[in-house]
C-alpha cells in the first residue's frame, strides 16, 4: 500500500505542476456555482433550501472532466516509454493502476471539498436535509470512481490521449444515456437489467438521500471491473515485452 500511496502522491503533484488541477477546480466550481446560484434555478427564489442543482450539473460536468483527467494517466506513459521503465522496477501493475486511480479520485475529492461553501451557504438560508446532501456527495464520489475506472481502462488500451478521451466518453455514454433509453424500449427483466445498468438510476437515488446497498455495489462493481481489465492490459503488455 505504501507504493500505491507514493504513486498517488506523485500523480497528484503532477496535476498541480501542469495546471490541470487548477483548471479543473476553477471550471468545475465555476460551472456548478453558476447553475446552482444563478442560471434557471436561482437559489433565492426556489422557496426551499437544497443544492439539487449542484448535484445535477456535477452529474454532467464530471462526465466530461474525468475522461480529460484520466486520458493521459497510462496512454502518455506508454507513448514516452516511462511505463516500461516503471514496470522494470519492483512495482506491480496493480500498484500502478491503483496509484493512478487514487490520484484522480483525490483530485475530485478536493474539488468537492472546495464546493462545500455552497452547501454551508444554503444551509444558512433555511432548513436543509443534511443527510440527503451527504448522500449526494457520496454518490458523486462513487460515480467519479466508476468514471475514473472507465478512463483508466480506456487509457490503457492506447498510447494516444485523444483516443483514450473519446473511448472513455463512448463507454460512459452507454452507462449515462444508452442503457436508460434501452430500458424504456424493452419490457420485463431485460428492461429492468438495462435500467439497473443506467448510472442515473443509482446516482439519482443517492442524491435523494437514499443509501441502498445495490447502488454502492453497482458503482464499486463498475470501478473494480474496469480496473481489473486495465491491469490485465498492462500485464499482457509486460509479458509481451
Amino acid at each position: 500500500m505504501k507504493t500505491v500511496w507514493i504513486i498517488a502522491k506523485k500523480e497528484l503533484a503532477s496535476f498541480f505542476d501542469s495546471l490541470i488541477a487548477y483548471i479543473l477546480l476553477v471550471v468545475f466550481l465555476g460551472m456548478t456555482g453558476f447553475f446552482t446560484w444563478l442560471y434557471s434555478s436561482d437559489v433565492f427564489f426556489r422557496g426551499q433550501a437544497n443544492i439539487d442543482p449542484f448535484f445535477s450539473i456535477a452529474y454532467w460536468t464530471l462526465f466530461f472532466f474525468i475522461p480529460a483527467l484520466s486520458m493521459k494517466m497510462i496512454a502518455e506513459e506508454k507513448k514516452v516509454g516511462t511505463l516500461e521503465l516503471l514496470q522494470t522496477k519492483s512495482v506491480t501493475d496493480w500498484q500502478i493502476i491503483l496509484g493512478k486511480f487514487f490520484a484522480c479520485l483525490m483530485l475530485v475529492a478536493i474539488a468537492l471539498v472546495c464546493s462545500l461553501p455552497y452547501y454551508i451557504t444554503v444551509a444558512q438560508l433555511g432548513p436543509i436535509d443534511h443527510g440527503a446532501v451527504w448522500c449526494g456527495y457520496l454518490g458523486i464520489l462513487l460515480m467519479s470512481a466508476a468514471y475514473i475506472g472507465i478512463g483508466l481502462l480506456a487509457s490503457s488500451l492506447t498510447n494516444n490521449q485523444i483516443v483514450a478521451f473519446l473511448l472513455s466518453l463512448l463507454i460512459g455514454v452507454f452507462f449515462l444515456i444508452i442503457f436508460g433509453q434501452l430500458s424504456g424500449a424493452f419490457g420485463g427483466w431485460i428492461g429492468k437489467a438495462f435500467q439497473y445498468l443506467n448510472i442515473s438510476t443509482h446516482y439519482g437515488s443517492m442524491t435523494r438521500g437514499v443509501i441502498d446497498s445495490r447502488d454502492i455495489i453497482y458503482f464499486l462493481s463498475i470501478t473494480g471491473f474496469c480496473l481489473f481489465l486495465a491491469e490485465m492490459v498492462l500485464s499482457r503488455r509486460r509479458i509481451a515485452q
